[in-house]
């Protein structure tokens, strides 16, 4: 047992090299600005707990619980052991005091989540284990871990309600429309929420590799020797840079009801936070601790969320965010760009003195 009275047991299941822990880190240390400063305003809202509490006589959530232990296998030192020391593990390194009950169901797809509004569950599929070797699951056990850390769980049980309520108020006038765009605005936060649980997997597994190619296993299944870290990448540039204005609005419409970014983007941001130096100053031991949370000023998590917002759309090789950039920056030749049609935003507009087009247009 450790000095924090965690158990840890089946140590031939945990690698020998010694992982980092992070004593006391505040869940502000990982997550994705977007997702921080959603958190730290609602953590400030005066009887935001005994809201959320009300609404749990209204939610499935015993039912659920009911059902886990009912048709699942719930992990422990006898039932899926080297998961329960994952499990543990990740407890540890994130300096979670209470760990979360953790079940295994059926399902051949693999997923993972973590729900409950009083207390996190967090559920993982047969697919999912069968899939993922052995540092690839503990980056998925940290994930969800970093999930449960973070508070994402109550605002995913949330969003699992308020999705089963548009459905069934459908037949409302207007009802349905306010329900989903509720849903909408929680989905592109559930989305920026789910970077921020790559990120908590990384500091877990601390093992990037292993993260790459879990999120290549959930993409192509268990066919690494037909896959590559760096052609995997390589997708979600040509993802983000490729077509024209209306592939990119393609691409919105394809992500909206999605509670999770496309896999290949998230490899690519978790790649990209993995050679930051934010990350690495965590890895040094400076990052913000849970007893300062209190501090957190929303002001300066919107500025952040803003900032990170405004960088990406200038570091996007994507049309429409140009576009909009270009709008931003009062871009002069707009107007040039607009009249050679989708055409104009696929790629830069010719410079001064060369060939006039086939249309005329200089």
């Amino acid at each position: 047992m450790s000095d924090d009275g965690h158990q840890h047991t089946g140590t031939e299941h945990v690698p020998s090299r010694q992982r980092r822990r992070f004593p006391g880190i505040s869940s502000r240390a990982y997550e994705h600005p977007a997702d921080r400063s959603a958190l730290v305003a609602l953590r400030k809202l005066t009887g935001f707990d005994a809201v959320f509490k009300a609404l749990s006589g209204l939610l499935p959530e015993r039912s659920l619980r009911l059902l886990f232990l009912s048709d699942s296998v719930r992990v422990s030192d006898r039932q899926f052991a080297h998961l329960n020391d994952m499990l543990r593990d990740a407890c540890y390194i994130l300096d979670l005091e209470k760990v979360p009950p953790m079940y295994v169901t059926q399902d051949p797809q693999p997923n993972a989540m973590c729900i409950g509004l009083d207390e996190p569950v967090i559920v993982v599929t047969t697919g999912l284990v069968e899939l993922l070797d052995e540092e690839e699951m503990r980056a998925v056990v940290g994930h969800e871990v970093g999930h449960a850390l973070s508070g994402h769980a109550v605002y995913r049980t949330i969003l699992l309600f308020l999705t089963s309520l548009a459905v069934k108020v459908a037949w409302i006038p207007l009802g349905n429309v306010a329900i989903m765009a509720i849903v909408m605005a929680l989905r592109e936060w559930f989305r920026k929420s789910e970077l921020s649980a790559d990120r908590a997997g990384l500091l877990v597994g601390q093992d990037v590799r292993a993260s790459m190619r879990g999120l290549m296993k959930i993409a192509g299944g268990n066919h690494l020797h037909e896959m590559n870290v760096d052609a995997f990448l390589e997708q979600a540039e040509e993802y983000d840079s490729g077509g024209d204005l209306r592939d990119s609005v393609l691409k919105i419409l394809n992500v909206l009801p999605r509670s999770h970014p496309f896999t290949t983007v998230r490899a690519a941001e978790l790649k990209k936070w993995a050679e930051s130096r934010e990350h690495q100053r965590i890895l040094d031991g400076h990052y913000p601790r849970r007893d300062e949370d209190k501090d957190a000023s929303v002001g300066d998590s919107f500025r952040e969320s803003a900032a990170s917002y405004a960088g990406d759309m200038k570091d996007s090789r994507d049309p429409l965010m140009k576009l909009v950039s270009d709008l931003a920056g009062g871009a002069g030749d707009l107007g040039g760009r607009v009249r050679r049609g989708f055409d104009g935003f696929r790629s830069p507009p010719p410079a001064k003195g060369d060939t006039a087009s086939a249309d005329g247009e200089a």
